[in-house]
């Protein structure tokens, strides 16, 4: 079979995505720090637009104020904020192509490469990946690492992130536990429970109440945690005095055993947080307002402090565009009175979409809202993208780095997805988080041998509780909550006896 070359002309459909529709979607995706950042630089590269001071001049608002949603019955956010992330004819350039071979994009049915849409970074520095793998992580970034891998629970975590959040530079918790328990709206047992379990993370310490617990975890790790180190500890001011008298006789060890002792506590770090970056965090600003209204219906608005303010001056474009005399002028002037537009909408569309996506959340979660973290509803980006009539890549653009300040704390618009177990009885889905709660609280209810329930029985009582759950899936809850099998909790219960 010989081979040659030949011309072939093939004609097909493709979307482009313009300079101005990334831009578009990496708006939607940056938080409002980020967000702020990227507007200043703006203001500094085009001389068409300027922050709005307060002053009244003759210029086109970029950011007109969403009206707050009154969420009843029906939640529809002002603004049609439905397809505005879609190319529209004119972002589309018929000959044009994805970068890439032709032939290849065709065959792929013309999808198109989000790729250069970005993460959530910095527009100009978003391959900077060594400095992201030699930046030394922050003590809430530690520790935000290790609660992905402990197995909690949806509602646990969310209990978790708020301890995260009560932890100063110095790895110290300064938080209540009554009141956290109080505002999250859940038994002060279940944070406790919680707390227990980030107190086993690194660094060894960390999320202590005071210095005495500080060391006692530290020691306990190390084993060394015994009755006479336990006196120490409760004596810690009799050591500032260097009253070894006194600390021999309440700890009951002689002078060689105390001096050991205490080169052990000498030796423990009074600071477990301050070996990470202390730099000064950030104040978390959230993005959107949920208080309660008349009614027990839920008020949804923007915070107007995150949205940036900013005028295209038309008086300075009008002056500039007579005195442009060459075609290079005439396209500068152009060009940023474009960008300056397009600025204009993407802003105004940013700040739509979120509080439209904010306000199905709520209204999806008022259950949480109105009685606690125990009766979070599964949720999914799809049935919030179908609720609003957008797209579930653009539901979770919006979701990333956004928060939402409720009744009961600040919150990642993330947290309140969780996922669904099936009911065996054809009525509303159940949520994992309360699938897990309901285990750990019959795993708890046990307290004696016979008490004990196998993975099979656990499944019995949850299908006639109406939760339709395969074996294999309580199992992997079950370790999931650190919960040891059945042989091994009848064994731990014969000892105990």
């Amino acid at each position: 079979m010989a081979l040659g070359h030949r011309l072939e002309l093939r004609q097909g459909q493709g979307l482009v995505i313009t300079p101005q529709l990334q831009q578009a979607i990496k708006l939607l995706q940056l938080s409002n720090i980020e967000l702020d950042a990227f507007v200043e630089a703006e203001l500094e590269r085009n001389p068409l637009l300027q922050r709005d001071e307060g002053e009244s001049e003759p210029a086109t608002e970029i950011d007109r104020e969403p009206a707050a949603s009154d969420l009843g019955v029906d939640i529809v956010a002002e603004g049609s904020a439905n397809h505005e992330m879609d190319a529209t004819p004119d972002d589309v350039s018929p000959g044009e192509r994805a970068s890439g071979d032709g032939e290849q994009a065709q065959e792929a049915g013309g999808q198109i490469d989000w790729s250069r849409a970005g993460g959530g970074g910095s527009f100009e520095h978003d391959g900077d990946y060594e400095g992201a793998l030699t930046a030394v992580p922050t003590l809430s970034e530690h520790l935000n690492g290790q609660l992905a891998q402990a197995g909690l629970s949806a509602s646990e975590q969310m209990i978790a992130g708020v301890l995260i959040d009560g932890v100063d530079e110095g790895g110290y918790l300064r938080l209540d536990l009554a009141d956290t328990a109080e505002r999250l709206g859940c038994a002060q047992t279940l944070v406790e429970s919680v707390l227990t379990v980030l107190q086993g993370f690194e660094p060894t310490g960390v999320f202590a109440r005071d210095v005495r617990e500080c060391l006692a975890l530290q020691l306990k790790d190390q084993n060394r945690y015994d009755p006479a180190m336990a006196a120490l500890l409760d004596n810690l001011d009799m050591l500032a005095r260097r009253d070894m008298n006194s600390l021999r006789r309440v700890c009951g060890v002689d002078d060689e055993d105390l001096r050991e002792m205490i080169a052990e506590i000498r030796a423990l770090t009074p600071r477990p947080g301050a070996a990470f970056n202390s730099d000064t965090a950030e104040t978390l600003v959230p993005d959107v307002h949920v208080r309660e209204g008349l009614g027990g219906m839920w008020h949804v608005e923007l915070n107007t402090d995150t949205l940036p303010r900013v005028l295209v001056d038309q008086r300075y474009h009008a002056r500039v565009s007579k005195g442009a005399r060459t075609d290079q002028e005439k396209t500068f002037v152009s060009d940023c009175m474009a960008t300056a537009n397009w600025l204009v909408k993407s802003l105004d569309q940013r700040a739509k979409t979120i509080l439209k996506v904010s306000s199905e959340i709520v209204r999806q979660q008022d259950g949480f809202l109105a009685y606690g973290v125990e009766h979070l509803r599964p949720l999914n980006l799809k049935t919030v993208a179908d609720a609003i009539g957008m797209h579930e890549s653009t539901v979770s653009r919006v979701t990333s780095n956004k928060y939402i300040a409720t009744p009961r704390g600040v919150f990642e618009l993330k947290f309140f997805f969780t996922s669904a177990i099936q009911s065996s009885e054809g009525g509303e889905a159940h949520s994992a988080a309360s699938v897990r709660h309901k285990i750990k609280g019959l795993v708890d209810a046990e307290k004696v041998e016979k008490d004990v329930h196998s993975d099979d029985a656990i499944v019995e009582i949850l299908k006639a509780a109406g939760v339709d759950i395969a074996r294999r899936t309580v199992a992997k809850y079950r370790e999931a909550l650190r919960i040891p099998s059945s042989v091994e909790r009848r064994r731990l219960m014969k000892e105990a006896c």
